[in-house]
């Protein structure tokens, strides 16, 4: 494993101190770190990014000599739409915003594994990716 995406629900466990998942998702980071570049790309850093008031305490926390920041290739946001598609046609609910696809399929199209909380959703219409999940 050379890279690891990193999704918003581990880093958000972490920056906001989550009482359930906070010590699994810290682990998981560090576990991640010690073996491969953590990264993140402009849709993690957008969700994210709620948390904060200004741009210079986000780049702090998601630091870019921690997190590298990836840019999303096209083929995956041809692939999120897709599975998107998919999860429509499947009657899946508007709450699951098309972000977490493209996340999924910037994953999938780069070969890095996910570290992620949502395993279901990526599972489903992302069956090859490597998850490190719960």
């Amino acid at each position: 494993m050379n890279r690891v995406l990193v999704d918003a629900n581990v880093l958000l466990d972490v920056l906001t101190d989550d009482r359930r998942w906070y010590t699994w998702s810290a682990a998981q980071l560090d576990a991640c770190a010690a073996r491969a570049e953590l990264c993140i790309n402009a849709i993690v850093y957008a969700e994210v990014s709620v948390g904060f008031m200004r741009i210079e305490e986000l780049d702090k926390a998601l630091s870019p000599q921690v997190f590298s920041r990836l840019e999303l290739p096209w083929e995956a946001a041809f692939l999120a739409g897709k599975a998107f598609l998919d999860y429509r046609r499947g009657r899946g609910t508007r709450t699951s915003p098309l972000p977490d696809f493209y996340i999924g399929a910037h994953a999938a199209i780069s070969g890095m594994p996910l570290l992620t909380r949502d395993e279901q959703r990526y599972r489903t219409y992302f069956p090859k990716l490597d998850l490190i999940c719960p």
